[in-house]
């Protein structure tokens, strides 16, 4: 099992993280795209991504704008496995250009 991250630890990662904060036990970050479909899109791939390290966020979706939370259920919060997966949904987000926050 992953272990849970310090304050400092997640406060470290977070500086690296553009966009992202710590909303209680998770990583958050809201994002909206030009379109529906492009915020499908990310979806889809986040999700081909989450799969792919057995590892997967909660994902809100309103239209255009997506929101992202990462954390380690079964730890009881934020460990390497959420800072890994919210920098691959950095990538993925900016593949589609500059989403506004």
């Amino acid at each position: 099992m992953a272990e849970l991250l310090s304050d400092d630890q997640v406060n470290e990662a977070l500086g690296a993280l553009a966009g992202w904060r710590q909303d209680g036990s998770a990583l958050t970050r809201t994002v909206e795209l030009a379109s529906f479909a492009e915020a499908i899109a990310v979806v889809n791939r986040v999700a081909e991504i989450a799969e792919n390290d057995n590892h997967h966020p909660d994902i809100d979706i309103r239209w255009r704008t997506l929101t992202f939370r990462c954390s380690t259920h079964s730890a009881g919060g934020v460990t390497t496995l959420d800072v890994t997966l919210a920098g691959e949904i950095d990538g993925v987000v900016g593949m589609f250009g500059q989403a506004s926050e």
